[in-house]
Parts: C-alpha cells; sequence; structure tokens
C-alpha cells in the first residue's frame, strides 16, 4: 500500500481552522478541530468502527449467558474483551514509539476485523465451543490492547497543536456515543437475526477505520525511535513518567479514581436491581444507561466548546467535586424518575473530568514519548476499571478472593468512591506542578 509523505496540518490547515466562512473559530475547540481533514478523516472513521464494537461488546454478554446460563462464563468473558489493556498497553505503547504508526494501526485494524469475522462464524454454529468463544475474544482484546496507544499517539498529528484540545474532548465524545449508539443499534439487529449478524457487522465497520488511517495524511514516524535492551524499553515509560512531576500526577489521579471511584460503571445492573428495582433486561434499564452515556458525551463536548480556553486543572477539580456529590446521591436515590437526571448529570462530571486530565497530559507531552505515555494512561483508565468492578463485585456478595468480609451494600461501595474522590480533589493540584493555568490561545 502506498502512503503519501507526512502532512504538517499546521502549515496546511492552520488558517482554515481560524474561519468557517465568515466566521471565526476559536482555537482549541471541538469546531476548530474538525476543520482539520485528516484529523475527520481518522475521527469519523475510527468513530464508526467503534459504533460497531460497542455493538459486539454489550451483546457479547447476552450472548454468552444465553449459551451457558453461566455468570462466570460471561465475566470470563469480559475480562477477556479489557483485561489485555491492563497487561499489554505499554507492550503497545512500546512499538507505537518504534514503527511507523500508519502501517502498525492498519494491521491492528485488519487483525480485528479477521478475528471478528471468526467470532461471528463461531457464533453461527448451533453448538459453539466456548473454548473456542473465549479464546477468540481474548485474541481481540489483545490486538486492541497493543493498538490503543498507537492510535492515542497519532491524536497530535492530526491538528496543530493549539487545537489539541478540542480533538481531545471529541475522541471522548466519541467513546460515550458509540457506548449509546453501538447497543441501540445492535440490539434489535440481536433480537430479530441473532448474535452472529451483529458480530459480522461489528467486522465490517473496521473497514472505515482502515479508510481513514489509509486516507489521512500525517508524520507516522517516530523522531526519536525507543533504544535499549527489551526490558529497558518496556520499563522505559514508567521512569519517563516517574521523572515529570506532571505525568505522574495525572497517573496516579487516574488510576485511584479509575479504581475506586468508578465501580458504579460496572455495577450498573446491580445499582438498578438493589436501589430502584429495575431489572437488568428490562427496557427502563437500557434507558438510564443511555441517559449515563449521554451525560458524559455532553461533559466531553462541554469542555471543547463552552470551556475551551478555561483552565482545565480548574475545570477537573471542581468537576471532580462535583462527581463525588452526584456519585452519593446516585448511591443514595431510590426514586427511578430522580435517578435518571442524577445518573446524567454523573456522567457529564465524570467525563469533564476524564477529558480534562487527557487534555492536560496530550498538551504535556512531547511525540517521542506519546506512545508510551498513552499506554499508561489507557492502563490507568481501561486496564484498572475492570479490576474495581471486580473488587466491588466481591465486596457486595461478601468475600474477597475465598476469604469471608460480610457484604457490604452497594450504597455503601459508591460512597466509598465518593469519599475517595474528594480526597482526589486535594490531591490532584496539577497547576502545582506544572500544568499551565489557562490553556494557551
Amino acid at each position: 500500500m502506498a502512503f503519501r509523505r507526512p502532512h504538517d496540518p499546521q502549515a496546511d490547515d492552520g488558517t482554515d481552522a481560524l474561519v468557517d466562512g465568515d466566521r471565526a473559530l476559536r482555537r482549541g475547540t471541538a469546531q476548530a478541530a474538525l476543520r482539520h481533514r485528516d484529523f475527520r478523516l481518522v475521527w469519523s472513521g475510527t468513530f464508526m468502527s467503534n459504533v460497531g464494537t460497542w455493538m459486539q461488546n454489550v451483546l457479547l454478554g447476552q450472548f454468552a449467558y444465553g449459551l451457558t446460563k453461566d455468570p462466570g462464563y460471561v465475566g470470563l468473558l469480559y475480562f477477556a474483551q479489557l483485561g489485555p489493556l491492563l497487561f499489554l498497553g505499554q507492550i503497545g505503547g512500546v512499538i507505537a514509539d518504534m514503527v511507523n504508526r500508519r502501517r502498525y494501526l492498519i494491521t491492528m485494524q485488519v487483525l480485528q476485523l479477521v478475528l471478528s469475522f471468526g467470532l461471528a462464524g463461531l457464533a453461527a454454529i448451533d453448538h459453539p465451543s466456548t473454548t473456542a468463544i473465549f479464546a477468540c475474544v481474548l485474541a481481540i482484546g489483545i490486538v486492541n490492547a497493543l493498538g490503543a496507544p498507537a492510535m492515542g499517539a497519532i491524536l497530535p498529528t492530526l491538528v496543530p497543536r493549539e487545537d489539541l484540545p478540542g480533538a481531545v474532548s471529541l475522541q471522548s465524545v466519541q467513546m460515550n456515543l458509540s457506548r449509546v449508539i453501538g447497543p441501540a443499534i445492535g440490539a434489535p439487529l440481536y433480537a430479530f437475526f441473532g448474535a452472529a449478524p451483529v458480530f459480522a457487522i461489528n467486522a465490517g465497520t473496521y473497514l472505515f477505520a482502515v479508510a481513514g488511517l489509509a486516507l489521512a495524511r500525517f508524520d507516522a514516524r517516530n523522531p526519536n525511535p525507543v533504544e535499549g535492551r527489551p526490558i529497558e524499553k518496556l520499563l522505559s515509560g514508567f521512569h519517563i513518567a516517574r521523572r515529570d512531576p506532571l505525568i505522574r500526577r495525572v497517573l496516579i489521579t487516574m488510576l485511584v479514581f479509575s479504581f475506586f471511584s468508578l465501580m458504579f460503571v460496572g455495577l450498573m445492573p446491580e445499582i438498578a436491581a438493589a436501589n430502584l428495582g429495575i431489572k437488568e433486561k428490562s427496557q427502563t434499564y437500557g434507558y438510564l444507561y443511555a441517559a449515563f452515556g449521554l451525560g458524559a458525551a455532553l461533559g466531553a463536548i462541554s469542555v471543547g466548546t463552552y470551556l475551551a480556553g478555561h483552565s482545565k486543572p480548574v475545570i477537573m477539580r471542581r468537576a471532580l467535586f462535583a462527581f463525588a456529590f452526584l456519585l452519593t446521591a446516585f448511591a443514595l436515590v431510590r426514586d427511578v424518575t430522580l435517578a435518571f437526571p442524577t445518573v446524567a448529570m454523573l456522567g457529564f462530571a465524570y467525563f469533564m473530568v476524564i477529558t480534562c486530565l487527557s487534555q492536560v497530559l496530550q498538551a504535556h507531552l512531547e511525540n517521542a514519548v506519546r506512545g508510551r505515555i498513552m499506554a499508561l494512561w489507557i492502563m490507568s483508565f481501561g486496564g484498572t476499571v475492570p479490576l474495581g468492578v471486580l473488587v466491588g463485585g466481591y465486596l457486595v456478595k461478601g468475600h474477597l478472593w475465598g476469604l469471608p468480609i460480610g457484604p457490604i451494600s452497594i450504597t455503601a461501595v459508591l460512597i466509598g468512591g465518593a469519599v475517595v474522590a474528594l480526597v482526589l480533589v486535594w490531591y490532584c493540584d496539577l497547576i502545582s506542578v506544572g500544568a499551565p493555568p489557562l490553556d494557551a490561545p
């Protein structure tokens, strides 16, 4: 496959990013980021692909439970999907800082396409092997974990540095809208046609990501590739984070927040059943989760539009305080009508925190180390949440890895996460460790 020469988004698109027809655009906003052709190509392609991914991710649990009636197997598949992010993300980050990122990402997308078609083929069999399904899902999770840091690393090469905040907020919007749109499309397809066609459609959506990556013009090379022995390369990201106080504080904040305060994301069915009397398979539960996802998407887009140009460290601490208050309210609410606006506002505050942290981190990083540090970000976010959910589930059931501890109510678990979030409001003073108090104009 022939690729075009590296593209300098600032040189070619800088003027266009400031003017949209007769209307001036503020630098750093989501609108300004969307003015860049190459960002639009990659963002829209990966958006379509992620919609398909969430069609598969959400319905895979239903398919697995219908196949086995075993909640343990469902949990095993959930870990196979997301667990590799925790254990293999740093390897993917090292690779992302050593190879041509475009070719590497296209290879990863094609591999996921092939494996997803394989999963569709397994699902089409009358009595598929549960072992084969687990192996296929694990392989998809591994490839995703190895490719995710490179996807995060190319983001700054698609827009000028001053429009990076808007691009980061749009990535967060994409993450949440795909979680809402994917299941909304996949659920009726699953009801009418079964799992195999849904998994096949997901496989086809990877072509959108491949097309966006192939058509966009960006510098896919790292000017300072990673050197040293294999173990030194693997640990280099940790060394960089340890030496840089801002990177270290962002990652520790994200790690603690993900593990202790985000248990509610995976325990939402238990919260709905125990506190609100909502059945997991009911339409009301689907609306509740959609309200959360929509709130999260609005929180992310607000950072890149209305709040563009405001201090992200300050917004992040205020949003974290609001998150602690709203998580407590969601833990205590027992009325379904009140639960909907509460969970929507909780999602709004949640992703304001995530988006602001991501913007501060991305703006601080040099391109030569971006893959390895984004791998640590992915590990602290996507890889840690499943562990927190696992521990939270054991606490609610009354035992932790075989040790009886007495059941803890889901309400107490959520309030504990809110207390940790309040402590983080004090800890995550990013301005004191080098974050600029205001975004660059």
